[in-house]
């Protein structure tokens, strides 16, 4: 039987898990319970009755004010107009680039732009929209960072196969480099490394991804040996086009 488990990673923050046996993948939202509570992921519509229930175990679903997503795909806001039908007062909050080229038209009510490095202060809670353009992949992808808790929501980075615990401080970094190499769903480009050091530099003290159970181990160094991961990767690439056209 497919559940949604909620377990509080941070004070006020709560992972809400849904394991998918048939795809061996963990989708997991982001509930912040802050005087405007504001969600982050949105699932596939096919979970909204699910993580929907999930989150009427924290709060009212008609007190949700912010819907936010790392980027545009289904998995990440697929069932945001069911939410934004559930949830009267609530308003899509994403990327400016995002918002002109896809929500704006997708969004059942007009969204929110949010420019690089802006603040929503959800009362008690506060969300920094940090732009990280096709990191791990999409044109409009983006994160937040918590300040309160110092969570980073990751999105896709360190996307793991199967299923695994709500906080662990076990090595994420191997896990999601063998599904990387299964899968190659990260754009390697120059700008990868730095931008995924960018995010160390913020020194996050837990990590939330969406596929995969979140990190409460050395946040920062997590996100530098991924960084140093796909440089290896993009520049092993290069040498082999290289050689292919000598």
């Amino acid at each position: 039987m497919v559940e949604t488990e909620v377990t509080e990673i941070a004070p006020r923050l709560y992972r809400l898990s849904t394991y998918i046996s048939g795809a061996n993948l963990l989708y997991n939202q982001f509930l912040i319970d802050a005087e405007e509570p504001s969600l982050f992921h949105l699932g596939p519509r096919a979970l909204f009755p699910l993580v929907s229930a999930a989150v009427r175990k924290v709060l009212p679903l008609e007190r949700l004010r912010w819907l936010t997503f790392g980027h545009v795909e289904a998995d990440e806001c697929g069932a945001m107009n069911s939410w934004l039908a559930a949830a009267p007062h609530a308003q899509v909050a994403h990327g400016a680039m995002g918002c002109l080229v896809s929500v704006n038209d997708l969004a059942d009510r007009p969204p929110r732009p949010l420019q690089d490095g802006e603040v929503m202060d959800l009362g008690g809670k506060r969300l920094r929209r940090i732009e990280t353009p096709h990191v791990p992949h999409g044109w409009d992808a983006g994160l937040f960072l918590e300040e309160a808790t110092g969570t980073l929501l990751c999105g896709d980075l360190f996307t793991a196969m199967g299923d695994a615990p709500a906080l662990t401080a076990q090595d994420i970094v191997g896990p999601a480099l063998a599904t990387e190499d299964g899968g190659h769903a990260t754009c390697l480009t120059p700008a990868t490394g730095p931008t995924i050091r960018a995010l160390a530099a913020l020194r996050p003290r837990t990590l939330g991804l969406m596929h995969g159970p979140s990190y409460t181990g050395d946040c920062a160094r997590a996100l530098q040996d991924l960084a140093a991961a796909y440089d290896e990767r993009l520049d092993a690439d290069l040498a082999r086009r290289r050689g292919t056209r000598l």
